[in-house]
């Protein structure tokens, strides 16, 4: 099942999620350093859609947004630190 992603920021940090039911049912945040520079602080996915790839889709919607951006990417967040460490095709957007 394909989710749509969503992408919301302000002028501190940022989101992007998969909203049902006009509830946040899996979101990735992060922080903006600065003008170029975000900090990916967390992911979290409501079990209901586990297994489905949710997480992953976040990440890509995220990879994607920095590259058309210029944004570079520092993961704290387990749960993306982990998919960078495992994808090298996903680390031009680091640090």
């Amino acid at each position: 099942m394909q989710h749509s992603i969503q992408h919301q920021e302000t002028a501190t940090n940022g989101a992007f999620y998969v909203q049902s039911d006009g509830k946040r049912v899996a979101e990735m945040t992060y922080v903006r350093n600065n003008a170029s520079l975000i900090t990916v602080d967390h992911t979290e996915v409501d079990p209901s859609l586990g297994g489905q790839g949710v997480g992953h889709s976040l990440l890509n919607a995220l990879v994607q947004w920095a590259r058309a951006t210029g944004t570079k990417v520092i993961p704290i967040c387990s749960y993306a630190k982990a998919q960078f460490d495992k994808d090298a095709s996903i680390r031009d957007v680091l640090v």
